[in-house]
Formats: structure tokens, sequence, C-alpha cells
């Protein structure tokens, strides 16, 4: 059975993640513990108690997830499920797929998560960029309605997550004329979205920039699995251009569709989100809903995997 593994990016955290996997397996936290000692902070007690304004902070968030995404992932392996053939994650979740995959080491890629989300969140001053999900109009619209309220402002559509589920990213005033602008075209919803930066789109530059000095003094190999970058929707074995395509990451579109739809034609028939939530798993239905996409996340997941896939 070919089947791939995808890892999340923000909005997948919750206080109490994991905790149903870290009662059963110790490998949960004692992942979390490694992050910890690197980043100065008990962070298994961060997503376990909160508070949530804590955890939903970028440099926090990212670290967290990190460690979902790899304690689930040496879970799985533990308990020896098989290798899948192809993996990819959504935005930041791209950190964690080459983890998995052995391009870069867990440590290494803490500290770069955590680097990550400051550099992030000093690109843009606070409450001045914003990102919002319209839900029910067609990518063309989207982008269309993007350009013709920008007034001179940063806004694009960043994120192609499901056929009807587009998110933009911009400048603040200009994402609420397009909230605007959207529910007159006809959006079934166009909300604001509970985050402090506006990622993916050009005011990422600066953030981009200092990832690129970042990145070139960090260990990268060639991944042992493939994974599927988000910037062109491609593999890569070079460790220099698996840089560049983190660092172009950060102010380019996720195309989620495309990725998704390069899985189906590579061959596989199941996809499992490996996370502490079903975020993926719900957009995966919606783009082919002949595929089998299931979430790991807590033990009756795991197991339901590892019997899907024996």
């Amino acid at each position: 059975m070919k089947f791939t593994f995808i890892f999340p990016g923000q909005g997948s955290q919750s206080v109490g993640m994991l905790s149903d996997l870290a009662t059963n397996y110790p490998i949960i936290e004692e992942t979390f513990a490694e992050a910890s000692e690197i980043l100065g902070y008990n962070l298994w007690q961060l997503t376990q108690t909160g508070p949530k304004e804590n955890l939903d902070q970028t440099d926090k968030t990212q670290p967290a997830l990190l460690a979902a995404g790899v304690a689930i992932w040496r879970l799985w392996q533990q308990q020896g499920g098989k290798s899948p053939f192809l993996m990819a994650g959504h935005s930041f979740g791209e950190y964690s797929a080459l983890v998995a995959a052995n391009a870069l080491e867990f440590k290494d890629a803490v500290s770069l998560a955590q680097d990550r989300g400051r550099f992030m969140q000093i690109a843009v001053p606070k409450g001045e960029g914003a990102m919002a999900a319209i839900l029910g109009l067609n990518d063309e619209l989207v982008i269309e309605i993007c350009n013709q309220i920008s007034e001179g402002q940063a806004i694009s559509a960043v994120n192609f997550n499901s056929p009807g589920q587009v998110v933009i990213a911009g400048h603040t005033t200009a994402i609420k004329r397009a909230i605007i602008s959207a529910k007159k075209s006809g959006a079934k919803r166009a909300i604001l979205l509970p985050v402090s930066v506006p990622a993916h789109s050009s005011l990422m530059k600066p953030a981009a920039e200092k990832m690129a000095e970042r990145l070139a003094n960090v260990n990268i190999k060639s991944p042992k699995i493939p994974v599927i970058h988000n910037v062109d929707v491609a593999t890569k074995e070079n460790p220099d251009d698996i840089r560049a395509a983190l660092v172009a990451q950060l102010y380019n579109p996720v195309p989620w569709v495309k990725t998704i739809e390069k899985m189906i034609q590579a061959g596989t028939v199941a996809i499992f989100e490996c996370g502490p939530a079903k975020v993926l798993t719900g957009l995966n239905k919606r783009i082919n809903r002949q595929i089998v996409a299931k979430p790991i996340m807590n033990v009756e997941t795991l197991q339901q995997a590892l019997e899907t896939t024996a």
C-alpha cells in the first residue's frame, strides 16, 4: 500500500494537545523535553496548561508543532510503522517533514523554529498585518479581489487549502477591505484569522532574509524520504536547493491542493496527518474524496493507521 505522511503548520495547536498519546507512550514527553532544553523553557508544560495566548505566539507555536510532529513520527517508528514513500508539510510543517526525512537534525529544527517565529513576529509591527479565510469563492476571484482593493498595500492569496477555501494575507486595512469585497462577491464566509503575522505574503521578505542567514550555517542532508516543498510543489535532494525553498516559502503561497494532487498522481492511496489535530485531514477530504485521509493524533487513530498500513 502506497501511503504518505503530512505535517501541519500553525493553527493545529491547542492546550492539552497529545495528552492521550503522552499518557500511554513516554516518547512523546521525551521529545518535548529534548526541545525544552534547547528552548530554555518547558514546552510540554506550555502545551498542556497554556495560557493559550502564549502557545499561539508564533515563536512558541512553531516549536510546539515541530515537537508534536516529530514525537508522533518517532512513536510511529517505535511501534514498527512502515515508512511512507513521500512526505510534505503545510507551511511550517515542512520543517517537521524534513526532520522525519532525516534531512534536518531535530535540535537544529527546534532552534530554527524559534528563530523563524521570532523573525516573522518582528517583520511586521503588531496590528499592521493580518490573515483571513475566504470560503465559497474560486481561487481566481479571490486573487482578483486582492488586486482590486490593494490601493498600493500588500495583500495576496497565500494558502490554496482546498477547493473554495483560500487564505489571504497582507496589511490589516487591506485585508478588511478584501473581506467586505469577498462578501459582496458571494463568499459564504470571510473571516479574520486569530494570527498576528501575515504569513506567506510579501511582508515576510525581511524575515526571509534573516532566515537565509540562519539556514546558511545549518547542516542539511539529502532526505531519505522525498519531501514535496511548498514553494514549487517539487521534491529536492540538494541541501542548497532545500535551503532556498525554505527561505522562499516564507513569502510565497502554499499550493496545498496541488501538493495533494501530486501525491495522488504519484500513486498514494492513503494520507496520514502527523500532528496534534486533523485540520489537513479535513482539507484533503475536500480535495479528493476517493483517497483515505486520516489523522494520527491519539491512541485510537495511531492504532487505526498502523492497522491500515500493515
